[in-house]
């Protein structure tokens, strides 16, 4: 150079990217709330009734169920006035089943489980602090547990569902749970201290239990499923109280126990390594 001296080249300005800034669609927010709602009232309902619950526009909400009714999610009644969920929305929720990958890894085994135990079996997924019931084994017997594919619970009223808590942290729990622990029948737990003293005998116990907590007169035992974690599925066998003691109860366990080894041959590829030294359900011997 002509003066002598290499000049520092310029070091190169990072680029800012635009932050993408997620604004709802309205229409469709209104819409996913709609059919939720017309989903947990079940039956039909007037666009009054609707309108009281969700608060919108009645001219707005009408041109919405109208334009529902036409695509098939919900259904109207003879005279136009009442709503209720359409035929649509029950192929929607067959296809996520259908589709589901740990049903499919499942179903011989939990047909085994069925036909092992001579009782209701049920698979179950985690949602936010409900579990939802993906497939189910009737018992043999004639006095039996009679379950909904897509039925919603409280977790902390299952088996099920005690078992998939088991498996956070009780900070987790905490944010996760109601404040208002809502009451089944009069076995349910609705104390929060309560609960979580439960789910911490039930991760050292290595399964979970519902004393007529979901329905008077029966009894319930479930596990988790699945290599990765926390888990989100879980299993489970209904008996009546009639057929239920300590000793059946121990060797159902067994049998839950062996279908989630049957389970997780199949192979598990969903999700982050479960951590051993996490609060994880241990298995039983």
């Amino acid at each position: 150079m002509a003066d002598g001296k290499r000049q520092a080249a310029k070091a190169p300005q990072p680029t800012q990217e635009l932050a993408v800034v997620h604004q709802p669609v309205k229409s469709a927010a209104r819409t996913v709330e709609l059919l939720e709602h017309l989903s947990r009232a079940g039956g039909m309902h007037s666009l009054r009734d609707i309108q009281e619950v969700l608060g919108h526009p009645k001219s707005s909400l009408h041109a919405l169920l109208r334009t529902l009714v036409d695509a098939g999610w919900v259904e109207s009644d003879r005279t136009g006035t009442l709503y209720g969920m359409g035929l649509r929305a029950l192929l929607v929720g067959m296809s996520y089943i259908d589709g589901d990958e740990t049903v499919a890894r499942a179903a011989s085994s939990l047909t085994w489980l069925a036909t092992e135990s001579s009782e209701t079996i049920h698979l179950a997924r985690l949602d936010g602090a409900d579990v939802v019931y993906l497939a189910t084994r009737d018992s043999t017997h004639e006095l039996r547990v009679v379950s909904r594919i897509g039925h919603r619970l409280p977790a902390h009223s299952t088996a099920l569902g005690k078992a998939l808590l088991a498996e956070r942290s009780d900070e987790e729990l905490r944010e996760l749970l109601p404040r208002r622990l809502e009451a089944l029948t009069p076995h349910t737990v609705t104390d929060r201290a309560k609960l979580l003293a439960e789910l911490v005998e039930t991760r050292e116990r290595g399964y979970a239990v519902d004393r007529q907590e979901n329905t008077i007169g029966l009894r319930c035992v479930g596990l988790t499923i699945g290599r990765h974690g926390p888990a989100r599925d879980a299993i489970s066998c209904s008996v009546p109280l009639s057929r239920m003691d300590d000793e059946r109860e121990t060797s159902l366990v067994l049998l839950l126990q062996a279908a989630r080894e049957r389970i997780e041959r199949e192979g598990w590829t969903l999700g982050p390594a479960r951590d051993e030294t996490s609060t994880s359900i241990q298995k039983g011997s």
